[in-house]
């Protein structure tokens, strides 16, 4: 049977929430974003676009290039709120949606056109009830494969759909640039081009041979991708792969005294969520990004995977201790990497043997398992005072006198954002 996928896209999707929820700014030119001078925009109403104004650049140069645009703080409780009744109604034709971001999902209906009928007729309906239920614009791709349907969406916008009809991939994809390939960046989009290769039809034309010997798998891959052949499947339930949490800073930073106290939020918070999952972690990773934007990762590998926020704030300092540090820090975040389920036997085949409250450095076996079920037990006590009594009910010292330091509540938005359970959103 040939597939049927969809590929919706919201519209200026956290703009568009701003605009339903606030009537006065319908027709305005909006940036939803941060601080003006260090922030990133995180969407661009339709309005403010003719300005060039576009997702992911600087505020402050938004605001050059559009200085009568109103600025809207995110509120990301809201653009929860709506995604999650958008995959609901995605769910309710079928259970293959593939979340990309809250506002993004690719939808396999190849088995649910006997039902619903075609599947033009499918991304209609979907459009029409996020449009009466949810009161937001989208568009929707259709094509045989998930490559061409997200072609398909981005042509159909703004508030529209584009079908390819199977056959016609090749057609539809030869006048677009080669950029718009999965996997081309600024320096393969150069090379491509100087090969005179500057769009999607001319890798096309030129050949899988040439393609393969001139770039090697990476060359046979977008010459599959310009023919419109993508076999991958829309996958609903991917395993996520890590947990992490990162923040940027209002100021540079550049002292530990300064730089700990985020470090230990985010390691608690990466903690928290890896026992409400019942996941434990093996790697930690610390990310570091300079005030110039150079960023860089440093990470290590435990003799026993945790789920214990300590630890991973102890190894998240130990690696700390590893970055150069002759420039300012914007930003810092620890994720927990090779994860397992909590009650799986070490994956590397090692013996157990945790780390925890100084238990490491004692031979004794018994003292390692009594510091063990200190650990649980303390970590589970925290976990119930933090359900019942709400985030920031009991915290340590040093986070008390941050009061910006926690920010469970973002972390819990943004990983919804994505395809997996427990990942914060990346940036």
């Amino acid at each position: 049977m040939q597939r049927a996928i969809l590929h919706i896209d919201m519209d200026a999707f956290y703009a568009s929430v701003e605009q339903r929820d606030f009537p006065e700014l319908r027709g305005k030119p909006i940036i939803v974003g941060g601080d003006p001078r260090r922030g990133v925009v995180l969407a661009a109403s339709y309005e403010v676009r003719p300005f060039g104004v576009r997702s992911a650049i600087p505020m402050a140069r938004a605001l050059k290039l559009a200085p009568q645009a109103i600025v809207q703080r995110p509120r990301f409780e809201a653009y929860a709120e709506a995604s999650d009744a958008i995959f609901s109604i995605f769910e309710s034709v079928t259970p293959l949606v593939e979340p990309l971001s809250l506002d993004e999902a690719f939808i396999d209906v190849t088995g649910s056109t006997s039902l619903f009928g075609s599947p033009w007729a499918i991304a209609t309906m979907l459009r029409e009830r996020i449009a009466k239920e949810v009161r937001l614009p989208c568009t929707a791709g259709i094509a045989a494969v998930k490559f061409v349907a997200k072609m398909a969406s981005d042509h159909g916008k703004p508030n529209g759909q584009f079908e390819v009809p199977s056959g016609r991939e090749r057609d539809f994809l030869a006048p677009l640039p080669v950029s718009r390939l999965w996997g081309v960046g600024s320096k393969m989009e150069e090379q491509l081009k100087a090969c005179g290769l500057p769009t999607i039809g001319s890798i096309a034309a030129r050949g899988e041979r040439f393609m393969e010997e001139r770039f090697g798998q990476t060359g046979l891959q977008l010459w599959r991708l310009s023919q419109g052949i993508d076999e991958r499947r829309v996958l609903p339930d991917r395993e996520a792969k890590s947990v992490g949490a990162e923040d940027t800073f209002e100021h540079d930073l550049r002292s530990d005294e300064a730089l700990r106290p985020h470090l230990h939020s985010q390691a608690l918070r990466v903690g928290r969520r890896l026992r409400r999952a019942k996941m434990r972690a093996r790697v930690v990773q610390l990310k570091i990004k300079y005030s110039d934007f150079e960023a860089i990762t440093r990470r290590r590998t435990l003799e026993e995977p945790t789920d214990d926020g300590q630890t991973l704030y102890r190894e998240a300092l130990a690696l700390l201790g590893r970055v150069a540090r002759d420039k300012a820090i914007r930003l810092t975040g620890v994720s927990a990497q090779e994860l397992t389920g909590a009650g799986e036997a070490n994956p590397m085949g090692a013996p157990a043997q945790l780390s925890l409250f100084g238990a490491e450095r004692s031979k004794d076996e018994g003292a390692v398992r009594e510091a063990k079920a200190r650990a649980a037990k303390l970590n589970g006590v925290l976990d119930r005072i933090e359900a019942r009594f709400g985030r920031g009910a009991i915290t340590t010292a040093d986070l008390a006198a941050e009061p910006d330091a926690d920010r469970e509540d973002m972390d819990d938005v943004r990983r919804r954002a994505g395809a997996s359970k427990l990942d914060a959103r990346k940036p």
